[in-house]
């Protein structure tokens, strides 16, 4: 496996495509622009949340310098955007209450990937092999494989606290 299939690297190439994906919103000429662009955005958002949720953080939680709380802010910041995705649905598309959904959604999500980037992977880069990266990596493009357009994933919010001590 390469280092472009590391599981840090695959997380970053996600981690753009979101700013792609709402950067497109900015772009979107009607509703129906919108709603294509903001279903791929949001099941996207939803299936990466699941993913570092079940390959990610259960490793940087032991491991990392500060991988308890580390993953708790960002279980936490999952939930939040799940919520705001959750929000956007039950209003018309192009409304006054989905852009404030969505936005909601867009702040979460950068406020999640700056501490991410900065705080938890440099972490879990520190603390975990190469070879465990690359195993990691292939786990996360398995994942993805097997749950294509979120087939099997729950969406739903986890309590923090009960993660983290669930993968103690």
């Amino acid at each position: 496996m390469s280092t472009v299939d590391e599981i840090t690297a695959l997380i970053l190439d996600d981690h753009a495509a979101f700013r792609r994906g709402f950067a497109r919103l900015d772009d979107a000429r009607d509703e129906q622009e919108l709603l294509a662009i903001w279903d791929a955005l949001a099941l996207h958002l939803d299936i990466h949340a699941e993913a570092e949720e079940a390959i990610l953080y259960p490793h940087l939680v032991k491991h990392g310098d500060d991988g308890e709380d580390e993953t708790a802010d960002a279980i936490g910041d999952h939930n939040k955007i799940r919520d705001a995705i959750a929000e956007s649905k039950l209003h018309p598309v192009g409304s006054e209450r989905w852009w404030a959904a969505v936005g909601t959604a867009r702040r979460e999500n950068s406020e999640h990937l700056a501490e991410e980037e900065d705080e938890a992977l440099p972490d879990f880069r520190r603390h975990a092999s190469s070879e465990l990266r690359a195993e990691l990596g292939h786990r996360w493009l398995t994942f993805y494989g097997e749950h294509k357009n979120g087939r099997d994933l729950p969406f739903r919010d986890k309590d923090p606290q009960s993660y983290v001590a669930d993968h103690r």
